[in-house]
């Protein structure tokens, strides 16, 4: 029998707590895809004040590891300059959520891999089962997640005659906005023809269905939500 392919480690996060002054080291493989915010459901987690429970994203898309902020209340920044879009990371940038500073790098050794495997700091791809939950990062329902079990869910805005799966106390969204089903094990999301469109990873979605990745960003009217699969 062949052995199992070990993925391939690519990237490294570093921070320290300066309440403990305990270091901590992420490490990222291809196609990993890391959650950071102040709740414990974070891939990385800041358990600081200033730290937004969901407060940002790094994936894994062509090649290259890519930053976004979650609607996060005080801003991410990427060697001082405060994120307006995703943006690609390379070795050595500095990633500040506002206080805490975090370190980006690109080297990444042998003893690095076993010491994330022995913390559980260790952040590989997730395997594509066909699962599914969306994790709200902005508006009044931030931090609520939603499992997607049904293989066909409708997102709208929450009213009292609403017959919709997903329902979203935001003004912005339409009745209804999008649909999201499974096709294949992928997730597609296609817009209904709402007013203020549906958004993903900065790119309008029509009537036309997207796969949705990992990681994915989604914008319903003025409310973020992140896609996170397996």
């Amino acid at each position: 029998m062949a052995a199992t392919e070990q993925p391939l480690s690519l990237a490294k996060i570093k921070w320290t707590d300066p309440k403990s002054g305990e270091t901590k080291e992420f490490v990222l493989t291809e196609g990993a895809t890391a959650t950071i915010g102040r709740m414990e459901n974070n891939d990385i987690c800041i358990p600081e004040q200033h730290v937004s429970r969901q407060h940002a994203v790094i994936n894994y898309r062509d090649g290259i590891f890519m930053i976004t902020d979650l609607g996060s209340a005080n801003g991410t920044f990427v060697n001082d300059k405060q994120l307006e879009m995703p943006f690609p990371l390379a070795s050595g940038d500095e990633i500040r959520l506002y206080v805490p500073t975090l370190t980006f790098s690109a080297a990444v050794t042998e003893e690095d891999e076993r010491h994330a495997q022995a913390s559980g700091t260790f952040i590989t791809a997730t395997t594509n089962t066909g699962a599914g939950k969306l994790i709200i990062t902005t508006g009044p329902q931030e931090g609520q997640v939603i499992p997607l079990l049904l293989h066909r869910v409708t997102v709208g805005r929450a009213t009292s005659k609403a017959n919709w799966e997903i329902s979203l106390q935001d003004p912005s969204v339409s009745r209804p906005h999008a649909k999201l089903e499974l096709v294949d094990h992928v997730w597609v999301i296609s817009d209904l023809g709402s007013a203020n469109g549906t958004i993903v990873n900065g790119t309008s979605v029509y009537e036309k269905a997207r796969a949705l990745h990992d990681g994915d960003l989604i914008a319903f009217g003025a409310t973020l939500v992140l896609f996170r699969a397996g």
